[in-house]
């Protein structure tokens, strides 16, 4: 399996390399050769199979020849050792829950897959790797647990300041050692420009051995296919597939659940539950893609304008908006909705969400009741306590605090201010080398 950039198909390079890349020259995102047909025989009997099997077999065609297969298998299991559990919320309607890893998010699989890969690939190198990442919220504390203390790698976390949770900052702000986040006087996607620049800077690169962990990087972004073969496993109405809410801003995860549909994997309809930044929603309707400036909402992790991995799905409809409508549907749900959601959810149906599930599941519901008949699932994507200053009020509750939330509270932020000018991280990059 080979990768290309979506700016120039015609070059090619190995799993490792776009790993190691994170982003080609180009500035395009790395998109495979080719979307791998998965064997029948996987598909029709997913629940006879160990989740680190369905794993291992979903990911192989995409790594090729560059890991082992022992050392596959490894990563893997290493990747998914905790739970995804698909919860009942209503008799047409379940939570897939992906907030069971060690920092509570879904961003923990995909964060452990590269870390893993890219720390087998730049084993014997003589300069140290230096991963570059912005966050939104959750991606910055999942790549920190990922990568702490990780031989030959140093992270350098961009966020947005005041717009990540408490908890969220903790998490990507704690660690030290080889850890460093910047806190940027701006918005994510001024720290997603930022990163794009210093992957386009031929005099950092020069200088730096520079890789990415957000979900651009193929690492990132192909793993996340493994909650919905979870999900399928676990989905007991085999002879009607559900249709997928999933809580989209850099559109990452709902793009690797696209792959698996695209391998085999039997799923009716796939919903983009956005918050109020609404680009892709106005675009599925009116044909017109215009990237705005994001707005804060109580979904942060998805206040996004302009999202990186949607050119990735429109790559895998070829450009084609009527294929893609027939497949993707996407709303936008307000912050007065979402609060609403989490209400409901909690005082109707005994469940507690995160503002994102909230999303996904107020999103779902739209979809099924437009279509008589229809079942589905929503990804929760965090432990609703991760965002408590938000739900607790909501619910007029306190959330109890999991073990490693407990610890986090009582430790000190560690973070360096810089203003939203690509100039302060090249500056900041080469006094750090």
């Amino acid at each position: 399996m080979n990768y290309y950039s979506l700016n120039s198909p015609s070059t090619f390079v190995s799993f490792k390399e776009a790993t190691i890349r994170g982003q080609a020259p180009d500035k395009g995102l790395y998109f495979p050769e080719f979307i791998p047909a998965l064997p029948d025989e996987l598909l029709q009997n997913l629940s006879t199979y160990s989740r680190e099997e369905v794993a291992f077999q979903v990911i192989r065609p995409y790594t090729g020849n560059t890991l082992p297969q022992s050392e596959l298998r490894r990563i893997v299991a290493e990747t998914i050792d905790f739970d995804f559990p698909l919860v009942p919320i209503t008799p047409d309607t379940s939570a897939l829950e992906l907030f069971h890893g060690p920092t509570l998010a879904f961003k923990d699989v995909g964060a452990r897959f590269m870390s893993r890969c890219l720390g087998y690939f730049v084993r014997g190198n003589d300069k140290p790797v230096t991963v570059l990442v912005a966050t939104s919220g959750d991606t910055g504390g999942a790549v920190a647990s990922g990568f702490y203390d990780v031989e030959g790698i140093e992270v350098v976390i961009l966020y947005p300041a005041g717009k990540v949770s408490s908890v969220q900052e903790l998490q990507l702000t704690t660690y030290g050692k080889n850890i460093t986040a910047l806190e940027v006087d701006g918005s994510f996607d001024d720290c997603q420009r930022m990163v794009k620049d210093a992957f386009a800077d031929p005099t950092l690169q020069q200088q730096l051995f520079l890789t990415s962990a957000n979900s651009i990087n193929v690492a990132r972004w192909l793993p996340q296919q493994f909650y919905y073969f979870f999900a399928l496993q676990q989905w007991a109405d085999k002879d009607n597939p559900p249709v997928i809410s999933v809580p989209s801003g850099n559109f990452g995860n709902i793009c690797a659940g696209l792959m698996a549909w695209q391998s085999g994997l039997p799923v009716n309809h796939f919903i983009a539950a956005c918050n109020a930044n609404d680009v892709v929603p106005i675009y599925l309707t009116t044909g017109d893609y215009q990237p705005k400036t994001a707005r804060p909402t109580l979904s942060n992790a998805m206040d996004v304008g302009n999202p990186s991995n949607f050119v990735r799905i429109l790559e895998i409809f070829n450009s084609r908006l009527p294929s893609l409508r027939k497949m993707l549907t996407s709303y936008s749900i307000s912050d007065e909705e979402t609060a609403a959601a989490i209400r409901e959810l909690y005082t109707s149906h005994h469940y507690l969400p995160d503002p994102h599930g909230a999303v996904g599941w107020l999103a779902l519901q739209r979809y099924l009741a437009e279509h008589p008949g229809t079942k589905g699932l929503f990804l929760e994507t965090a432990h609703p306590v991760k965002f408590y200053d938000t739900v607790e009020p909501l619910i007029g509750n306190k959330i109890p605090l999991p073990p490693s939330v407990e610890k986090l509270l009582s430790q000190q932020k560690q973070s360096k201010k810089i203003e939203a000018h690509y100039t302060e991280l090249k500056d900041y990059l080469l006094s750090y080398k």
